[in-house]
Parts: structure tokens; C-alpha cells; sequence
């Protein structure tokens, strides 16, 4: 998908924020992943209001008989660490909704095929883990030849080493405009 920028047609991809931080490392992730999500919030609600398609794309934590509002359920009415992010940023009316079984929102999904059809050419990526979902579903974006924007504070990874180097990679090697979120003209 190349972006031509007079036919640039933007979508807001959040990767596996609706969670529970209830794995090792979980608590350090959290801890890294409370700043992006306000301005993940922030860069939602600018979206919505010029129609950019929202599209969370989580992780099914390999639970295979549930869907995603099972999963947006077990956040907000169970005691759990994530509750105030999925509080904060969670799904609404005309939101868009992909589980995927593993680190890129591509693999095994039909992610490529809703982007197609709602005429996408470029993403805006965030979410968590920077070093690893986001990373890999930026990958095959990147292969896919979507235009990028990751903005650096709507992800976190477990360390800000991390986060950085993911960051830089995905704005070398993949083209990715890392800019802040409220500097991206949507």
C-alpha cells in the first residue's frame, strides 16, 4: 500500500491494551504503559472526531472459546491490574475489534483484509509491548507497504531501554514516523 498523499487514508491500530497485566513482568509493563495510554486516549478521541477508524487488535491471551468482549468484560468487572487503562481507552460503538493468536496483528488475522476494505494507506500503531506486538505487527505493515507512525509516547514496552530501541529500528529500517502523537496531522 503505497500512500499517496492526496488519497492518504488513515486507521488507529491499538495493540493489547485491553489486558490484565497478569503475566511475569506484568506489573513493570503497567507501570511503563499508564502514560501512553492517556495519550493513546487523547490521539483516540482526535481520531474519532475526523473519522479515522479505530481497530484494536489484542491479544487473545490463547483463550480460543472467548471473543473480545469476553476479554473487555474480564478487565472491567475483575479486580485486576489493567482496569483503569481499559477504563480509560475502552472500545466503543464503531470501533473495529481483531484477536490474534500471536505477536503480529497480522499474522493469522484478518487485519490485511479489513484495511483493504475500509481503503487504509497508512496506520498509526500503538499500544504494548514496543519491542514486540507493536514491532512485529509494524513489520508486516511495513512488508504490506503501509505507511507508518508509531508515536513514541503511545508505546511502552517492560524497560525504556527497550522501548527505545524498538523505537528506533521501526524508524529506520521500517520508515516509521515516531513523532509525538499530537504532532501527527490526522
Amino acid at each position: 500500500m503505497i500512500s499517496n498523499p492526496l488519497v492518504d487514508k488513515k486507521a488507529l491500530i491499538i495493540i493489547d491494551m485491553i489486558n490484565q497485566f497478569d503475566f511475569q513482568h506484568g506489573e513493570e509493563l503497567y507501570r511503563h504503559t499508564v502514560p501512553a495510554a492517556k495519550k493513546i486516549y487523547e490521539l483516540k478521541t482526535r481520531a474519532k472526531e475526523v473519522s479515522i477508524p479505530v481497530i484494536y487488535v489484542n491479544d487473545n491471551f490463547k483463550n480460543w472459546q472467548g471473543d473480545f468482549q469476553d476479554l473487555v468484560n474480564a478487565c472491567l468487572n475483575e479486580s485486576k491490574l489493567g482496569r483503569d487503562i481499559v477504563e480509560l481507552i475502552k472500545p466503543e460503538e464503531g470501533d473495529y475489534h481483531i484477536l490474534k493468536p500471536s505477536y503480529s496483528g497480522f499474522y493469522a488475522t484478518p487485519l490485511h483484509i479489513l484495511l483493504e476494505h475500509l481503503n487504509v494507506t497508512s496506520l498509526i500503531i500503538t499500544g504494548i509491548a514496543g519491542n514486540m506486538c507493536v514491532q512485529f505487527t509494524a513489520n508486516d505493515a511495513f512488508m504490506l507497504r503501509y505507511q507508518l507512525f508509531v508515536p513514541s509516547d503511545c508505546v511502552a514496552s517492560q524497560t525504556e531501554r527497550a522501548n527505545i530501541q524498538a523505537l528506533e529500528q521501526m524508524k529506520e529500517i521500517l520508515r516509521a514516523n515516531t513523532c509525538l502523537s499530537d504532532t501527527i496531522n490526522l
